[in-house]
């Protein structure tokens, strides 16, 4: 009779320790894991700046490298944040045009393909975001004294001007793209006119409270390169 009973189940402290030992091991791999995605993410954190300081550097060096003889003939500079800065106008462009003089695009026959060929080398190519033809006026244009009414004529003409010099870039006989390169520029260049906005001092900087125009280093045209290296930085920061 007493075997139809039900029986009370007894534990051992054996048994507790194995529950024990198995938690314990289950929490050890959680912050096992926990702590290599950690390690991961810090070396990538690591990583990122190291490639910036790859990237910058050494594309300083190769730019300058590259064009070192040919700046001061060309009416151009690179800047710190490497910039190609052609700020010649009368080289560039006549006066209220758009179109390239023939100096000009001798230049840029000259320039790009060694440009581009740095671009899109093997050290660099997947670190470029951007390449931005940039075209930038004076604050001034003649014959018209309302500074509104001249800053979108010459937003109007800074436009026009970065268009044409794109335009002559993929078009030129001498620059002669292939297939490939076209499928690049097309895909990482752009042209904006930024009319007045950005003028330059006699310093060739970026105007600062209490400094005047230099009108002629206002006008020039610029090839900046943006990496892509701000977005990694965001992407791990939002990780």
């Amino acid at each position: 009779m007493n075997n139809l009973l039900p029986q009370k189940k007894h534990h051992s402290k054996d048994d507790y320790w194995i529950s024990l030992s198995d938690m314990m091991t289950s929490l050890m791999m959680l912050f096992l894991l926990i702590s290599v995605i950690y390690m991961i993410k810090v070396q990538e954190s690591v990583k990122v700046p190291q490639i910036y300081k790859e990237t910058t550097q050494g594309l300083n060096h190769a730019l300058k490298k590259e064009f070192n003889r040919d700046l001061n003939k060309w009416g151009a500079l690179i800047d710190k944040d490497l910039t190609v800065r052609f700020q010649q106008p009368d080289i560039l462009f006549a006066t209220g045009s758009s179109a390239l003089t023939p100096r000009f695009k001798e230049i840029l026959d000259d320039f790009f393909t060694r440009y581009l060929k740095i671009m899109m080398s093997k050290q660099f190519i997947n670190n470029i975001e951007e390449i931005r033809i940039e075209g930038h006026t004076s604050s001034i244009w003649e014959g018209e004294p309302e500074p509104e009414k001249a800053y979108f004529k010459n937003m109007t003409l800074s436009q026009e001007r970065t268009r044409a010099t794109l335009e002559y870039i993929m078009t030129s006989e001498k620059i002669n793209l292939s297939q490939e390169q076209q499928k690049w520029l097309m895909k990482h260049f752009s042209a904006i006119g930024f009319s007045s906005g950005h003028p330059l001092s006699d310093k060739g900087r970026y105007i600062i409270d209490g400094e005047n125009e230099n009108y002629q280093l206002s006008q020039r045209v610029e090839f900046r390169v943006r990496t892509n290296i701000e977005r990694k930085v965001a992407n791990i920061v939002e990780e």
